[in-house]
């Protein structure tokens, strides 16, 4: 799909930010491993989202969909599983959790992906695997695992991906005897496991951190069933809280402001940047604001590096936004994708392996189409980016979106700014 940007000012100002991919894939993977019924309310059903829900059915939950809300009775036996092919989409969060937990049911599992999701790192759980004497293969855009991994002292790299530290904590509780997870620092998006062991400790399961690098985790616990509405995203609050930066004031509501999310960090980055800021009861109203660059370091908040690339291009002076090399390894090479668009409409963007350093601000100015790059973050980044251009912008891939807010053109039409979907 192709949609075309026409610069325009906000003539709504309140927006109900969607609710946390990160927190609805923890919940649904905790409902699902608990005995009982739990209902999950507050869910925007994603590409990612409808992943996981469709693949803990395949392990063997009882999940029935309603509108915005799921009731989810759990799996009862692991070894009951019959399905052994696991269809993981664009999601490496849905792929990363399913590996440990698809191996509780000592079965032949193969998982299948689309577009760069079997091309992403998994060396981590290779080794594990081989470790223990278990299968594990990746090869011709599949991965195949059998048999069932075994509570011990793992030894983990803090600096590839947290998910890897989350799908063992789901698993590890359930075995037979305790282990632990050993993270080689730097320990890198930290925040993601804080947000996996507050949801388990909401289901019952508990996770201790001995010191900063060693999670201890005791054997023979059960999830229980417990009701869980998913908190806002603040992900998807970059988007928004950026765009009321640029022309605010605007209200961002349905948070958690004393969320553990890492992207939270967003509201003190851009307050390093110069934006009045004021906390609402349950968000923040972002003001128009005259923003200076900054060094911003993503290595809590990878996700936000391509909205912040962005808003650098909008600020007075140089950004230099460090520890940014994991977006290299996303959906995307999102350093690469932002350094091409960007550079079509202006920017002054310079990028190593692991930083990006922008020169501001740019009038964006741009006569050819914008390349979304499959990427539904690069997809978001550049229609923000476009509404203060000099110019109609077009870009392309928008139909990417899909795989975490489906409704995000739909949202940003409704605060005034005109999108046109030039095609399907």
């Amino acid at each position: 799909m192709k949609v075309r940007i026409t610069p325009s000012t906000l003539k709504q100002r309140v927006i109900q930010i969607p609710p946390s991919k990160s927190m609805a894939h923890r919940a649904i993977v905790c409902a699902s491993l608990a005995h009982g019924k739990s209902v999950i309310t507050n869910l925007d059903y994603s590409v990612d989202i409808q992943t996981t829900i469709n693949g803990m059915r395949q392990l063997g939950a009882d999940i029935k969909q309603y509108d915005d809300y799921v009731e989810i009775e759990g799996i009862k036996n692991f070894e009951d599983c019959k399905e052994t092919i696991i269809e993981c989409n664009e999601s490496g969060s849905t792929l990363r959790f399913f590996i440990p937990l698809f191996s509780l049911t000592n079965k032949p599992i193969t998982f299948t992906g689309t577009k760069r999701l079997m091309e992403r790192p998994q060396g981590i759980y290779r080794e594990m695997f081989q470790q223990q004497g278990l299968t594990f293969k990746q090869e011709n855009g599949k991965i195949e695992i059998e048999g069932k991994l075994k509570p011990q002292t793992y030894h983990v790299k803090g600096d590839v991906s947290s998910q890897f530290i989350s799908g063992l904590c789901f698993v590890l509780p359930l075995l037979e005897q305790d282990s632990i997870i050993q993270i080689a620092p730097p320990f890198e998006s930290r925040s993601y496991v804080d947000l996996t062991i507050q949801m388990m400790e909401n289901f019952g399961v508990h996770i201790e951190f001995k010191d900063d690098n060693t999670l201890y985790i005791a054997g023979n616990q059960q999830y229980i069933a417990k009701d869980t509405r998913v908190e806002g995203d603040f992900s998807q609050l970059g988007f928004f809280a950026v765009l009321g930066a640029l022309q605010g004031p605007l209200d961002c509501i349905g948070l958690n402001t004393e969320s553990l999310q890492g992207d939270k960090q967003i509201v003190q980055i851009l307050k390093d940047m110069g934006c009045h800021i004021e906390q609402l009861k349950d968000g923040y109203r972002f003001h128009q604001s005259k923003l200076n660059g900054c060094t911003i370091d993503l290595n809590n908040c990878p996700d936000l590096g391509p909205i912040l690339s962005t808003c650098a291009s909008y600020a007075l002076g140089k950004t230099t936004i460090v520890n940014a090399g994991r977006l290299r390894i996303k959906e995307s090479d999102r350093i690469a994708a932002m350094e091409s668009e960007l550079l079509k409409v202006g920017v002054d963007f310079t990028s190593t392996m692991d930083t990006i350093t922008i020169n501001g601000p740019t009038e964006w100015k741009c006569n050819e189409l914008l390349h979304g790059h499959n990427d539904h973050r690069i997809v978001m980044a550049l229609t923000i980016g476009s509404t203060l251009a000099s110019n109609s912008i077009e870009i392309d891939d928008a139909q990417s979106i899909k795989k975490s807010y489906p409704g995000f053109f739909e949202d940003i039409c409704k605060l005034g700014i005109l999108v046109e979907k030039l095609d399907d």
